[in-house]
């Protein structure tokens, strides 16, 4: 049995109202998103998902303009813009003082005249870059993961904060939420079919990713700028980058219930080399919620030659699910083509700007990326940790965003082997 049209649509207008919230936009930013001229945007971080966002942007309207680039290699911003410039001549105004470079390149983004920041670099800044721009004014869209520690945590709480208090958009890239195949199996579980939550499983196992290697003359903080994702420090290492689309998926199954704990295990058991940073390359992950009779088992892993699989699987009382069928007491199926949720999302965000309307993913942001760093925390030290105790610690991954500037020695460097330090479970680490 299919999922209706109708409870379709009743279900999107409750998660108008659930996940992105409505309200009047400020008299300055929305004075474009009401038809008097262009919105313009101005993109910080020109990989891969960077570029491929601000596409999507612009493909939402010929009255969206990118007037403005930043990236940490300049070169980087430079072959970015060009492939944009390609893809939508018309659309792309961006002159050569308005390419921005190093650290602070998100500060001459934000000074520039965009009025949308998108947001897709190493996940250490997107906190300390969100609230920047939003207290300049500007509707943000961030990618995930929003935050690697406590710290980033609290600053981009404050960066929803002012959001709110200045009427401006903040949409995270947690595309799930815009994604029709989840929206529909997610009303059907608030709707009680299966019952009550009893256990959940997921996993993202794949061949590690985001292995660039180096090339003669970098420097040792250039290389591990232009391969971020195998550095704890730029990237908060895999368990966050890879499972927080499933961890937030869990989260929304769950209704907004928060783990109280979580433990695990992990490390480097197949990935060695230079290459891999300091990163693991395993992590399986128990969540615990109080006494609701519920837990959430998450694992991932980034191998070459192994089985590959990224799932999830929802346990109730009445029955199960894996986001493509309800099985159990009642027997559905999703009917409907999967579609992705990087377009819709960015469809979202410019269509709520042109109604003067604002899109807040504030609260389940906040909380979904807090799962990853409590996961990934417990893997790193081999210890139960409490959601409540790592919250309040405002624990940071040093250095703090603020303290990067050009020519700063990265707080991790290979050994004698030319390898580098991994973290080892039940030993202490000086940088966290």
């Amino acid at each position: 049995m299919g999922l209706t049209t109708s409870s379709r649509r009743s279900f999107l207008k409750q998660s108008a109202a659930a996940c992105a919230v409505l309200t009047g936009l400020s008299v300055a930013r929305s004075a474009h998103a009401q038809g008097s001229g262009s919105i313009k945007i101005g993109l910080i971080g020109c990989g891969g998902r960077g570029l491929g966002a601000a596409k999507q942007a612009l493909e939402t309207g010929k009255d969206v303009k990118l007037v403005a680039v930043g990236d940490y290699f300049k070169s980087k911003a430079q072959r970015g813009l060009e492939n944009l410039r390609k893809a939508l001549p018309e659309q792309v105004d961006v002159p050569a003082e308005q390419i921005f470079d190093g650290f602070q390149n998100d500060l001459g983004v934000i000074a520039s005249e965009a009025d949308v920041i998108l947001i897709a670099c190493a996940a250490k800044f997107h906190p300390l870059y969100t609230k920047r721009a939003i207290e300049a004014g500007k509707h943000v869209f961030v990618e995930k993961p929003n935050a690697i520690d406590a710290a980033g945590i609290h600053m981009l709480e404050e960066a929803v904060a002012i959001a709110r208090k200045k009427g401006l958009s903040f949409l995270a890239g947690l595309h799930s939420r815009y994604q029709p195949q989840y929206q529909e199996i997610i009303e059907q579980i608030h709707n009680g079919v299966i019952g009550e939550i009893r256990a959940m499983q997921c996993n993202y196992l794949r061949a590690p990713y985001g292995i660039r290697g180096s090339y003669e003359g970098i420097s040792e903080l250039d290389f591990q700028v232009y391969n971020q994702y195998v550095f704890h420090w730029l990237s908060g290492d895999d368990f966050i980058q890879s499972l927080i689309h499933n961890l937030d998926r869990m989260f929304w199954a769950l209704n907004g219930k928060l783990p109280t704990a979580a433990y695990g295990m992990g490390g480097r058991a197949a990935s060695f080399g230079h290459k891999y940073g300091n990163v693991f390359d395993h992590h399986s992950v128990v969540f615990e919620f109080g006494n609701d009779n519920c837990i959430l088992t998450a694992a991932c892993r980034t191998q070459t030659g192994c089985y590959n699989n990224a799932s999830d699987y929802i346990f109730g009382t009445k029955g199960m699910t894996d986001w493509r069928v309800i099985r159990g007491e009642t027997q559905r199926r999703f009917q409907g083509a999967p579609r992705g949720g990087h377009a819709e999302e960015q469809v979202a965000l410019f269509d709520a700007l042109r109604k003067g309307e604002r899109i807040d993913s504030g609260d389940y942001v906040v909380n979904s990326t807090m799962m990853g760093i409590l996961g990934q925390m417990a893997c790193y030290t081999g210890q139960k940790i409490m959601w409540k105790d790592l919250y309040d610690s405002k624990f940071v991954v040093k250095p703090a965003p603020e303290e990067c500037i050009a020519g700063m020695d990265p707080p991790v460097v290979p050994g004698p082997d030319g390898l580098y330090p991994v973290p080892i479970p039940g030993q202490p680490h000086a940088w966290w």
